[in-house]
């Protein structure tokens, strides 16, 4: 799978998320601070990641900033785009099964090596539901002005 990766800095685990998804075998495109040279305002970096997505460059994104907020606002204002800031692996695995979600998206702040590891195993297990009821509130999405 091709993934994007944004982050607005170098701390917390930014670089963990880049060689954890590599390690499992995905290719990773950087944004933001993980490519010299580009800009790495949390509102670019995310917003270059969720194009990926939205544009058909990448399959799913994580975006990262130091809360995970603003990184998650800037993605879901890209057409396409459903990002969920996740903080453990239940709300990742409730993400993609009833939101679908496409793009994921972390505190640098909070989020630990073990954490992000169980986050992305339950990022990528799960996938989207096949309910009546979820696919209609996906559909919904789209009808929103």
């Amino acid at each position: 799978m091709r993934i994007s990766v944004s982050a607005d800095s170098l701390d917390g685990v930014a670089e963990k998320v880049v060689a954890e998804l590599r390690r499992r075998g995905h290719e990773v495109v950087t944004h933001g601070a993980l490519t010299p040279g580009e800009r790495d305002d949390w509102a670019w970096a995310s917003e270059a990641a969720a194009r990926d997505v939205g544009e058909g460059r990448a399959d799913q994104a994580v975006v990262c900033c130091w809360t995970g907020t603003g990184a998650a606002i800037a993605a879901n204002k890209v057409t396409g785009v459903r990002a969920a800031l996740c903080g453990d692996a239940y709300t990742a695995t409730g993400a993609r099964t009833w939101n679908d979600a496409n793009v994921l998206a972390l505190s640098l702040r909070l989020t630990s090596e073990v954490v992000l590891a169980e986050i992305l195993d339950a990022w990528f297990t799960a996938g989207p539901s096949d309910d009546e009821t979820d696919l209609a509130n996906i559909a919904h999405l789209s009808e929103i002005p």
